[in-house]
Order: C-alpha cells, then sequence, then structure tokens
C-alpha cells in the first residue's frame, strides 16, 4: 500500500506543473476562456489535456512541489500558458476594438446590452461579431490548434527550463498589431460615414431651414448598416489570415525555444 502511495504521489506531482500551465492557458484563451464557459469545464479539460500531455511534459527530477523551487516552477507554468493563450486572444481582441469603432462610427456605441460572453456590457455590433467569430473559430478546428500548440510549448519549453523573455517581448509588441487590424477593417465603415456626413454638411449649407441633423443620424446608420454587411462577407478570410499570423509569432517563438 506505501508502495502504491509513493506512485501516485510522484504521479500527482508529474501531473501538477503541465494541468497548471494548461488551465493558464485555457483561462487566457478566447472563447474557451470567456464567462460562458463553466470552470469546472476549464479545470476537467484541463486535467484530460494534461494526462494526455504527460509523456512530453515530464518534470526534472529532484523538484519538490512543496520547495521554493516548486512554487517557483508552478509560477513559471501559470505565465508560460498564459502567454500562448493571450496570443491566441489578440484575434478575438481585434474584433472587439473593430466593433467598438463601428458604432462609434454609425452612432450605435448608445446601444449597450448585457454581453453574457463577457460577462459585462458592450455594444450590439461587438455582440454580433464576438458571436460571428465564436463560430470560425470552431469552424477552422481552433480548439484542436489551441491543443496542439500547447503540447508543442512542452518540447519547446520543458517544465523548470525557465521563462522565455523573447516571448514575452514578441507579445508585448504583437498588441500594437490589433489596433492596425482593427482599424483596416473599419476603415470602409470610417469612409462611408464620413462621405455622408460631408453631404449633410453641404445640404446644411445649401438648405439651411432643413432638420438634417434627426435625417443625418438615420441615414449614416444605415450607410453603416450596409457597410457592415458588406464587410461581414470577407470576415472569415480575415480572420484566417489573422490567425495565421499569431499562429507564425507562436512558430517562430517555440523553434526559438526548442533550438535555446
Amino acid at each position: 500500500m506505501e508502495f502504491v502511495f509513493s506512485q501516485l504521489l510522484v504521479l500527482l506531482t508529474a501531473l501538477w506543473w503541465p494541468f497548471c500551465r494548461i488551465l493558464a492557458a485555457l483561462f487566457a484563451a478566447p472563447v474557451v476562456g470567456e464567462a460562458m464557459m463553466p470552470t469546472t469545464v476549464r479545470v476537467l479539460l484541463a486535467l484530460v489535456l494534461a494526462v494526455v500531455t504527460l509523456p512530453m511534459a515530464a518534470a526534472p527530477v529532484g523538484i519538490e512541489p512543496w520547495s521554493l523551487q516548486g512554487v517557483a516552477t508552478t509560477i513559471e507554468q501559470v505565465v508560460i500558458g498564459a502567454v500562448l493563450g493571450m496570443a491566441f486572444h489578440l484575434v478575438m481582441s481585434a474584433v472587439m476594438l473593430l466593433g467598438y469603432l463601428v458604432s462609434s462610427q454609425m452612432g450605435l456605441a448608445m446601444a449597450v446590452m448585457n454581453d453574457p460572453i463577457n460577462g459585462t456590457s458592450s455594444d450590439v455590433v461587438s455582440s454580433l461579431l464576438s458571436i460571428l467569430f465564436i463560430l470560425i473559430f470552431f469552424a477552422v478546428d481552433g480548439h484542436l490548434v489551441l491543443a496542439g500548440v500547447i503540447g508543442a510549448s512542452f518540447r519547446a519549453w520543458p517544465v523548470g527550463s525557465g521563462i522565455d523573455s523573447l516571448a514575452l517581448q514578441t507579445l508585448a509588441f504583437n498588441v500594437a498589431w490589433i489596433f492596425s487590424a482593427a482599424l483596416l477593417l473599419a476603415v470602409p465603415v470610417i469612409f462611408s460615414a464620413l462621405v455622408v456626413q460631408l453631404g449633410f454638411g453641404f445640404l446644411s449649407r445649401i438648405a439651411p431651414s432643413l432638420n438634417l441633423f434627426s435625417l443625418g443620424f438615420s441615414v449614416v446608420t444605415l450607410f453603416g448598416l450596409f457597410m457592415l454587411s458588406q464587410v461581414v462577407r470577407f470576415m472569415p478570410e480575415h480572420y484566417l489570415r489573422m490567425t495565421n499570423q499569431v499562429l507564425e509569432m507562436l512558430h517562430h517563438s517555440l523553434r526559438a525555444g526548442h533550438h535555446g
């Protein structure tokens, strides 16, 4: 009985650090880490993935879980997992920023509703785009890609190897990419709203007796919805392009960590 207990303790110790990395990645990842996903489901999913990746995520011999080195190793796994999850969350952040930009240009920024996905209040356009991109995420097997990247991270950054500062720096530099991607996607809506506003500005100079303020608000909203319907048609292609850019960044980081 003591032999079985000692072997079980060794197995649980080896399972602990992969579990911490995977759970941190799932909490920071898009869709899986949202508030609509129950915490118990994420914990069970992380436990299953930790058991699957156990052969490639063996911890170095000699690290005691309750020692200072064990605590540092646990924090290290949490940081690495959070970096991987946040890298996948860059695309979803660009989508949310796109929704806010489009809503402000269309005059729908005041149309705020309760967002059950994030647990906060957001505008209607952002909520609709989030639902669309969640469907695209599962349609392109994004959950399988996330699991594959987490599994490959154990070969590039083994347990106890330390935190890769280059990966943290690369992730910080790619935050600026969110704003540029969202702005490029929102350019058609912004331009159409600008053209309509300029047109009504000229009309107000020609016919100042007309009440163009109330009419202009409705026309800008209609033009914005029309341009948004045209932009949404190309959203899956843009999502795949942005996801490929994130995966390329992760592959460079994983390759650098593997060679390092």
